[in-house]
């Protein structure tokens, strides 16, 4: 293919998608990801488009939200690796909200071999990952149906979620840097994705490389509020993404890189194994501050980990019960 032909291709895909990694075009335009740098840096200087750490996107400064069927297509492979290393974060018996999103799919398919489980979820490609775990509960919130990523929003979605406390909140998003923490660019999954931080003693961020130093509009997470950060290993030569994941540790974030040196990590404190992060990442197991921050547009604190302890996972599922009533 010449170089012309490659850069109409990757022109066009980022239009139709927003947003898409370098290893997704090297795949697509069958070439190096090496090459692929040097046509979107061509394509840049001709305003065509804006680079990112291991992407490009559109021109503008924030990335437009791409459908579910065009980010079904993209990172595959990281997702698959950050779900598998998500899921040993999750205990039997545990109550979890779990986030709209591609990855936190992957995450679903995955937790419906965890006995016990109770997840709550404004998604309805959570929900149908878990349908037919015998051994998951599966309580959805109201609200109405956003079709392009097929996830409930609006005012019902985040009243249904009103006064709910769970162990953990699993969320995604379209970008995240550690000046303004986990963002996305739709106002009305921000609000919920607000909501559901609200629920939760702790936040799990999942995020691949190609959104880590990408700035969206709404803020759904700020920094000091996400507990741990699950990602895949960033290419040798993202030094931007590995200088954005260094910021992320600096400010008390726990990383866990899946396939990162020495192989997959695993659970942290609390679970079973340890992080495994790449030799120039130093975890930091940084004890949640108390009372935590409130979290722009909802009310409330959110409380430290630490005082989990005073609820049992039966009163947990009652709760949830009692949503489900409501």
């Amino acid at each position: 293919m010449f170089a012309a032909e490659r850069r109409q291709l990757i022109l066009e895909m980022v239009r139709a998608n927003g947003a898409v990694s370098l290893r997704e075009l090297a795949r697509v335009v069958q070439t190096s990801e090496v090459t692929v740098r040097r046509d979107v840096r061509a394509l840049e200087a001709e305003g065509l488009l804006d680079r990112r750490h291991g992407g490009a996107v559109l021109p503008g400064g924030f990335t437009r939200e791409s459908g579910f069927p065009q980010k079904s297509h993209l990172a595959t492979a990281e997702k698959t690796a950050i779900a598998d290393l998500a899921a040993n974060f999750v205990e039997e018996g545990e109550a979890i909200v779990v986030g709209a999103g591609t990855t936190t799919q992957e995450l679903a398919r995955r937790l419906a071999r965890v006995p016990g489980l109770t997840v709550v979820t404004n998604s309805l490609l959570v929900a149908q990952a878990l349908a037919h775990a015998n051994r998951v509960e599966v309580v959805m919130t109201g609200g109405t149906l956003r079709g392009s990523n097929y996830a409930l929003v609006g005012s019902g979605a985040e009243q249904s979620l009103h006064g709910l406390r769970v162990s953990r909140a699993f969320l995604s998003g379209s970008g995240l840097t550690a000046e303004r923490g986990l963002s996305t660019s739709n106002m009305l999954s921000a609000s919920v994705d607000r909501a559901l931080v609200q629920a939760a003693a702790e936040v799990v961020v999942l995020a691949d490389h190609t959104k880590l130093g990408t700035d969206t509009m709404f803020q759904t997470v700020p920094t000091d509020l996400i507990t741990r950060l699950v990602t895949d290993e960033p290419p040798a030569h993202d030094d931007r993404a590995a200088t954005e994941l260094q910021a992320l540790a600096d400010q008390g974030v726990q990383i866990a890189v899946a396939g990162g040196q020495g192989g997959s990590a695993g659970a942290g404190a609390g679970g079973p194994g340890g992080d495994s992060v790449p030799a120039r990442q130093q975890r930091r197991d940084v004890p949640l501050p108390g009372p935590r921050r409130q979290v722009p547009g909802t009310g409330g604190q959110l409380r430290p980990a630490s005082m989990l302890g005073e609820q049992s996972p039966g009163a947990e599922r009652a709760r949830v019960a009692d949503l489900r009533r409501r």
